[in-house]
């Protein structure tokens, strides 16, 4: 598939969102002790970063003045359905900011992060199975879509936190929080880690044989049989060869996994504050690295005939 960079930047802010916000709910609920001011400032960001999400999201549509239409489907679409959750959680997390700031007490104080956390993780479920749900995607099409779109995010809002405590200069909220960005972060990377693994073995039903009816064991694909392009190889061929995907494997294992997690666990053994925005700065191109090549190792079935560019 073709990795459409709006949808790239959508799902890697959005997700980081959800997991910054999924962070401050869980240390509210759990009474860790965030700072007031910490929690509205962290809020604010994860509340920038969502509306940049759904700015992006927008560059991806043909006809933006019919975007209203994507919710039409909900009762069968899982995009519709995400279309619709996801104005709900912006809603919902300026609604948490504005209780914050108007000093609104108890049952705001636990309700509200109890909500915000449910809106997180019915977004990323949304999300997720818009592409789990196509059977004929074999890479997507398994429960490690979900796990992987929900750890990964986890792990970017964890990180964040963790970055924002230590720019805030509050040490103990760094190491506390740290103490779970660490253990997520290395579970994203096994959970993506057999992802890649599970992708690597996958026998697709259909091959250039069945396809073309020609039972030849030395078949081979010489050109895509056109002398310019079409909707068919703009959109469901993104054109890297095979070494350029296999340098995007490495470059996104290392970036957001590899590298952010020794710098948290630099950050825990050191009591330093720096490795932490590190390990943010080094993670973002990671994440979306990883994004670009979530889309682009996927094999939709048109490409036995376009799949070769000359």
């Amino acid at each position: 598939m073709r990795p459409a960079f709006s949808i790239l930047f959508f799902t890697v802010l959005v997700g980081a969102a959800q997991g910054l916000v999924c962070t401050l709910a869980l240390a509210v609920l759990l009474d860790i002790g965030l700072a007031p001011g910490l929690l509205r400032w962290a809020l604010g960001l994860a509340e920038l970063l969502l509306a940049a999400g759904l700015a992006a999201s927008f560059m991806h549509l043909g006809h933006k003045g019919r975007a209203w239409r994507a919710v039409l489907m909900w009762r069968s679409s899982w995009m519709s359905r995400e279309v619709i959750l996801l104005p709900l959680f912006i809603a919902l997390v300026a609604l948490w900011w504005l209780a914050l700031q108007s000093g609104a007490g108890a049952p705001w104080s636990w309700l509200l992060p109890l909500l915000a956390l449910s809106g997180a993780l019915a977004l990323w479920y949304c999300t997720a199975m818009i592409y789990a749900c196509l059977r004929f995607i074999e890479e997507w099409a398994h429960p490690l879509t979900i796990v992987n779109f929900t750890l990964i995010g986890l792990s970017s809002g964890l990180v964040l936190a963790c970055a924002l405590a230590a720019l805030a200069g509050q040490p103990h909220t760094v190491q506390t929080l740290g103490r779970y960005a660490l253990p997520v972060t290395l579970a994203a990377w096994a959970a993506r880690g057999q992802t890649l693994r599970r992708n690597a073995g996958i026998r697709h039903a259909s091959n250039l044989q069945t396809a073309t009816g020609i039972r030849s064991g030395t078949l081979v694909q010489k050109s895509m049989g056109m002398s310019a392009g079409s909707f068919n190889t703009r959109e469901f061929f993104h054109g890297a060869s095979p070494a350029a995907l296999q340098n995007m494997r490495r470059g996104f294992l290392l970036l957001a996994f590899v590298l952010p997690a020794s710098l948290l666990a630099w950050g825990l053994a050191s009591g330093a504050l720096w490795p932490w925005w590190l390990a943010v700065l080094v993670q973002a191109p990671g994440l979306l690295a990883e994004r670009w090549f979530f889309f682009a190792q996927a094999r939709h079935p048109q490409n036995l005939y376009y799949q070769t560019v000359s």
